[in-house]
This record gives structure tokens, sequence and C-alpha cells, in this order.
């Protein structure tokens, strides 16, 4: 009787959307076990994404059914329990301090190579891809957003420059390579180390396990690629003070980000849980209040929509490849992974996420501004 008073209160929801409960279209949920209703009320998006990941509700398109509720500003409605509590605790403790940092590489990143091998593209990119005019494909769009970074940059032959964030090393390479610079990469991931140093073996790169705020000497040119969201608002100012302190003066730094027009102190639940925990995306007002005192913006891109096409192509790598997968990773990993891909993608469709690079440079430094597109 409370799931049917609960179900008909979120059918009201969903139906002022163009959403129907047991309907027919691609985007309208397929309820198989209606406790769904009673695990969202109380525990919000946990108990959604769980129902999802046991099987209680399909949606065949899911990426459409989120893009509707992110368009008309629904997900956050969705509070419980777990949400209050995450906010409280964000509050109280530095969720990313350095004896915590290591903890978002021990539980995604190193979930395995082999995953994120049939998910990703050869440049083992794992960021927004720039699907500019000709692009074509995955790997076109990552190696078309590695040379605008180096464009922004000015990279020259024999720059000495900084990763921050350097995943499996692909950027490392591509700029070592193709622009004669040398590179140190740092990453918080034992098993993007591995790989990175694997794929750079040869070039002037190193790659460092190591937090960010443990690097001290200077750099012509640092740039953070897909990085910052798990630095965390309590550490924002920190991370450019950092920043600052290793950039040559007449040097630049470009910070490639997701980001939410909201400022916010937590993470969604449920994504804090199974996908990155401690992590959180940052508004402009904590990006510029964090960089005033160390740094001029130069320029700040937003190609967000273009971060749905990316994360659809990765959907589709996954799922194509999941049989080779299989004897590792579960039905219900296998959920988990096409419920984080496809929420993800409904949100920048939605341009309720965005994708920003942010090209900065030092006060007073004098470094001309250039045309970058």
């Amino acid at each position: 009787m409370i799931n049917k008073y609960i179900e008909h209160k979120y059918q009201n929801f969903l139906s002022s959307i163009d959403i129907e409960i047991n309907g027919d279209r691609p985007w309208d949920l397929q309820i198989h076990n209606p406790e769904l209703f009673r695990s969202v009320l109380f525990k919000g998006s946990i108990g959604f994404g769980e129902g999802y990941m046991q099987g209680w509700f399909d949606c065949e398109r899911l990426d459409i059914f989120f893009e509707k509720i992110f368009s008309n500003d629904l997900y956050n409605q969705i509070g419980g329990i777990p949400k209050l509590i995450g906010s409280i605790r964000s509050k109280m403790t530095n969720l990313q301090s350095v004896n915590r940092a290591f903890q978002i590489g021990q539980h995604h990143y190193d979930i395995g190579n082999d995953l994120f091998s049939v998910m990703l593209d050869k440049t083992m990119m794992y960021t927004c891809g720039y699907w500019t005019k000709g692009v074509t494909n995955l790997e076109e769009s990552q190696i078309a957003k590695l040379n605008l970074v180096a464009k922004k940059l000015d990279l020259q032959p024999g720059m000495k420059v900084l990763d921050i964030g350097c995943g499996w090393g692909g950027a490392a390479k591509h700029f070592s390579e193709n622009y004669g610079v040398s590179v140190v990469g740092i990453t918080v991931s034992k098993e993007q180390l591995d790989f990175a140093k694997q794929q750079c073996e040869g070039l002037d790169v190193e790659i460092r396990l190591i937090d960010y705020r443990e690097v001290k000497e200077e750099f012509d040119a640092i740039y953070s690629i897909g990085m910052f969201e798990a630095v965390g608002y309590r550490n924002y100012k920190k991370f450019f003070e950092v920043v600052r302190r290793c950039l040559k003066k007449e040097g630049a730094f470009l910070l490639h980000t997701i980001g939410n027009d909201q400022s916010t102190t937590t993470a969604d639940p449920w994504i804090n849980k199974y996908i990155f925990p401690n992590g959180m995306m940052p508004s402009p007002k904590q990006i510029t209040k964090a960089c005033e005192g160390f740094f001029s913006i130069d320029d700040w891109h937003n190609f967000g929509p273009d971060y749905d096409k990316t994360i659809m192509c990765w959907y589709q790598n996954f799922t194509k490849n999941y049989k080779l997968l299989k004897k590792k990773y579960d039905e219900r990993f296998y959920r988990m992974w096409t419920y984080w891909l496809l929420t993800s993608a409904g949100s920048f469709r939605a341009r309720t996420s965005h994708l920003w690079q942010i090209l900065f440079s030092l006060e007073g430094s004098g470094r001309k501004l250039a045309r970058y597109r």
C-alpha cells in the first residue's frame, strides 16, 4: 500500500517531464520491483542507482531519461539521508587531504587496465575529446584536444612541462613525441603509473606516484587534464598555490575540468560511493576565488557538449567489448558502469555539466595573448 502511494507520487513527478512508469518509449522506466520507490524516498540517488544495479528497473535509453531529469532540475530534488550525511561530512573533514589523496586511485583508476583499454581509444585519454571540424572518431577527438592544449600553452622543443594527473600517460607521450618537450607526469594510481611508464618508455618523460602537493621544482608550462574534480573545495586555493610555486614567470597553466554552474561542497552520494570517492565538480565562482592573487585568466573555453559524444563512444566500446571482461566484471558491475556512463552523458547533453579549458598566466608576467581557435 505504501509502495503504491509512493509510486503514484513519483509517476506524477515524472509525467511532468514526459516520462512514464512502464511506458513504451525508450526513455520510460520499466519497473521490476516496486521496492525501488521506497528505496529512492529514503536513500535518494543511492537508492535509484542501486535499484538499477540490482535489476529493479530497466530503461532502454538511460541517457535520454537523465537528460530529461537534468534539463528540468529534478535530480537535485532527490535528496535522501545519504546526501545530508555527505554534506555534513564534507564540512567537518577535508576529504581530499594528502592522507586521502590516493583513495580515488585505488577505488577507480586501479579497477583494472583491461577495462580502460577496451573502453578508451589508443591514446588512453580518459577525458573529454574535442570534436572540432573534421573530427570523425574518438581517437581523432582526443588528438585534437591534445593539440589544442599544446597550442594554448605554446609548447616549444626543450620546455620542461608538468602534467598534474597524467593518467595512463597519453598526453605526456603525445607532447614528448610531437612537440619535443620534457614531461613530468604525476598520478595517484599504481595501475596508471605502471602503464604510463611502459607507454612512455624511451621518451623524455618521467612518471611519479605522488600527490600534487609534493611537487617542488619549476616548469615552463603546466597542465592538468581531468584531475581537478578530485581536488575538493577545501583545497582549491592550495592547488593554485602549488601551481603558482611551480610555474616559471613567463609560463602558462591550462586547467581542463568538468564544472557546474552552482557551487557545491559535496559529491552526489551514489557517485561518491561507487565511482569517484571524495570527488566534486567546481563552479566558476570557486575557481576564480581560488586563483585570485595567483593568476590572470587568459581564456575560458567551454565545450561541454563534446563530452556527451565522448562518453557515448566509451559506452559503445564498453558494451561491445564486455564479453572480453565478463569473467572479471560481473553483471552488477556492468549495470553500475552503464548507469554511470549514461547518467554522465545525460548531464552534459542537458548542459547542467560543463567541460572547461581555462588558461592562466602569472599576474604581471607580460606573457602575450594569442588566438587559440
